[in-house]
Parts: C-alpha cells; sequence; structure tokens
C-alpha cells in the first residue's frame, strides 16, 4: 500500500481521475492495441511475458493517446487557433492526426535529421512542418516563435498533464487484457508514457512494479534516478530516436517516487530485441519500442536478485515508424 499512501501524499500533474476522463473523452478516437504473447520468447526469457502493441495505434505509436486527449481537452476559442509542439517525429505525427480530426491547424517543429518515415506521417496528416536544429535550443526557440506569431496552443511531447493523462490510458486497457501482470517494462525518455502508465497502474495495482528501460547512449532518467535530481546529458548517442529527450519538471516527481528501477541496454541490444519481434511476434517494432524486451533479455535484468520475482512481465511495444533505410544500416554494423 506505499505506492497508493505516495501517490495520494504527492501532488501530481494527473491522477487516476484525469486518466479516466482521458479514457472517456478518446475512447472513440484510439484503437483499443491488441495484447501479444509468444511461448518462444518465453522460453528465452525464462518469464512470461505480454506485449501491448502500439505500433498498431492511429499514427504508429501511443502518442496517438496524449496528443488526441491534449487537442479534444481545448475549448473552442482555444482550438481555433490550432497546436504547435515541438519533436522528433511520433507525438509531431500524433498531434497533426488530432488537429486534422478536430478540423484545426498543427505547427510541427522538427528537428533536423529526424526520421523520413516520421516526417512524411507529420505531412501525411496535414501538420505544417518548421525545420529547427537538432539541439532542444533550437527546438524550443523556434516553437516560441511559432506561438508568438500564430498564438496557437503549445502540446509538449511530454511534460503536461493531458499528455501524460491520454498516455495513461494504455494501463487501463492493458490491465484489463492481461490483470495476471505483476511487472510493467515501459521506455522511458521525456517520462510521459511512463509517468501516465505508472499512475494508473498503482493505483489500479498498488504492488505492481513499474520499471524503466533506456538506451545506455541516453542514459539521462537513470543518471536522474541515482542523483535524486533531473540530470541532462550535453549529447546522446542512440539509435533509438525517440528516446533522446530529458524528463521534465512534472515527469521527474512521478519517475522519481513511482518507478523502481531503470534498466540501461547498449543498442546492439535493441536491434536484436528488434530482429526478434519481426521474426518471432512478426511484428514491425522501431528500436525505441523494442527497448522493453531488450531490458528483459539483458543480463542486467536477468542478474538483478531484486527482480527475481518478476513473473508475468507487460512489455509497451511504444511504435513502429521504422525509417526502413536506417534500419538495414543498423544490421549491417
Amino acid at each position: 500500500m506505499e505506492a497508493e499512501k505516495e501517490i495520494r501524499r504527492e501532488k501530481y500533474v494527473a491522477d487516476i481521475s484525469s486518466i479516466r476522463e482521458a479514457e472517456v473523452r478518446i475512447k472513440s478516437f484510439i484503437h483499443k492495441t491488441p495484447v501479444l504473447s509468444s511461448e518462444s520468447l518465453n522460453a528465452v526469457s525464462g518469464r512470461q511475458l505480454f506485449f501491448k502493441c502500439e505500433c498498431f495505434q492511429k499514427g504508429g505509436a501511443f502518442k496517438f493517446r496524449g496528443a488526441c486527449n491534449a487537442v479534444f481537452s481545448l475549448d473552442n476559442d482555444e482550438a481555433a487557433k490550432g497546436v504547435v509542439t515541438h519533436s522528433s517525429g511520433n507525438h509531431a505525427a500524433a498531434l497533426s492526426l488530432a488537429a486534422k480530426l478536430r478540423g484545426i491547424p498543427a505547427y510541427i517543429v522538427i528537428p533536423n535529421g529526424a526520421p523520413k518515415c516520421k516526417v512524411e506521417n507529420v505531412m501525411r496528416y496535414g501538420g505544417q512542418v518548421i525545420w529547427s536544429e537538432a539541439t532542444m535550443q533550437s527546438r524550443e526557440s523556434v516553437a516560441s516563435k511559432v506561438l508568438q506569431e500564430t498564438g496557437a496552443v503549445l502540446v509538449h511531447p511530454y511534460n503536461d498533464g493531458r499528455i501524460i493523462s491520454g498516455q495513461g490510458t494504455m494501463s487501463l486497457e492493458f490491465l484489463e487484457q492481461a490483470p495476471q501482470i505483476d511487472t510493467l517494462i515501459v521506455p522511458i525518455s521525456g517520462g510521459g508514457l511512463i509517468s501516465g502508465v505508472a499512475l494508473a497502474a498503482k493505483s489500479i495495482n498498488p504492488s505492481i512494479r513499474v520499471l524503466a528501460a533506456e538506451p545506455r547512449g541516453a542514459d539521462d532518467a537513470a543518471q536522474s534516478k541515482a542523483a535524486g535530481r533531473i540530470i541532462t546529458l550535453p549529447e546522446t548517442n542512440t539509435v533509438a530516436d525517440g528516446l533522446r529527450a530529458f524528463l521534465g519538471d512534472f515527469t521527474w516527481p512521478i519517475v522519481r517516487d513511482l518507478v523502481e528501477d531503470i534498466i540501461t541496454v547498449e543498442d546492439n541490444e535493441i536491434i536484436e530485441a528488434m530482429k526478434l519481434c519481426y521474426e518471432i511476434l512478426k511484428v514491425v517494432v522501431e528500436p525505441s519500442g523494442a527497448i522493453g524486451l531488450a531490458a528483459v533479455l539483458s543480463d542486467s535484468f536477468k542478474n538483478n536478485p531484486a527482480l527475481k520475482n518478476c513473473s508475468n512481465i507487460g512489455i509497451i511495444l511504444s511504435g513502429g515508424n521504422v525509417d526502413l533505410g536506417r534500419l538495414w544500416d543498423s544490421y549491417r554494423k
């Protein structure tokens, strides 16, 4: 019950009530994504694994949940001027699609070098692309300029209660589909996904474990947990392009309090997990989406005595928007 008490004691930017409200708000727009399992992967891991396939979500990733909740939370006057965000891909596409469904403009700041397939998704959904440099400072500066020029509403990719609440709807589905789950492994970057998932899951089952999976080349969250404060990195280096952001002031307290541990993995482990998803699950996932499986199969997970009782593990395949050119290059390395 300690986790439940913690949730009550700390006032977070989202909670189970806002997540359930989001569920009602977005239900008619999102896909209820399937849960897959594989006896072959159970044998390899030595655990029972359950895969929540958000790669089948609209827009190809979980991000549509939060974006849809944010867009449909706006009153008519706010919505009329549109929405703006900065994103390397999946949130950008998700917000573009949500805005299209509501019939409002979406101004999307995208850093140079973003995966081609994700930029194409933004354009396909009618988002207006504005380019920036790859640094967070440039992304935020360009987005601020667009805000001033348009009067649009900023919808941050992760550091936003509406986004966190939308992402949390995944837990409501997942634990209904596979109630035996005792552990969740969630990709972590800015923390929007894992914050929503943890808040919902811990409210439903206070004893459930929530673990994060993070690339070793972008391990700011693991360093933050160890230091007890937000750590940012001068640069990141990982094939998982969706996991290069840093924790925000809204997501950090939730990660700090409700995420038990962060498992870091190398890029070669992520790529191997992608191959297993393709070959065994027959599911297309991007590197960021495969990292949960990579974490379960890692030596650091298998050899951690604190995790030996993690028997029924829920893994979120967070997205399937793969730049195939880069993918083949990764395989050849």
